[in-house]
């Protein structure tokens, strides 16, 4: 959509990092951004320690399901961010990729993940402040 800028964010098994920061976008920008999270090799549910995490600050991924990376969702999207997957994602003309170096949560506590959770979160918040900043507004 021409009108609003889409991100699509990339993690190897699309259960922690790339969930989450999902989750942030979505949740802090509401529907002035399109946001889709994937895999190029997802797993079989997202990290329960992600889910903890995020339930804390009041966001449910608790039904979020890991999703495989196509080239067709990159190809859709105007911003491409991912965490630890080298060069599986497909490049495009055009697109503007961005590699966010971040812990990878699998297989660590909620303890370990919260601090993943926060640097994601102030990530994504400066991402929208460039990509979709919000409305002055009116005055009367």
């Amino acid at each position: 959509m021409a009108d609003k800028p889409s991100v699509l964010f990339v993690c190897v098994h699309n259960a922690g990092r790339s969930q989450m920061a999902a989750a942030w976008l979505t949740h802090l920008a509401g529907d002035r951004v399109e946001v889709r999270s994937a895999g190029s090799n997802p797993g079989d549910q997202v990290n329960p320690a992600a889910v903890e995490a995020m339930a804390e600050v009041g966001i449910d991924i608790s039904a979020e399901t890991p999703k495989i990376l196509t080239i067709d969702a990159v190809r859709e999207f105007d911003v491409c961010i991912t965490m630890g997957c080298g060069d599986t994602c497909p490049v495009f003309p055009g697109k503007r990729y961005l590699d966010w170096k971040l812990e990878d949560p699998a297989g660590q506590g909620v303890d370990a993940v919260r601090p993943i959770r926060d640097e994601i979160k102030t990530l994504v918040e400066g991402l929208i402040a460039e990509i979709a900043p919000a409305k002055p507004e009116a005055t009367a």
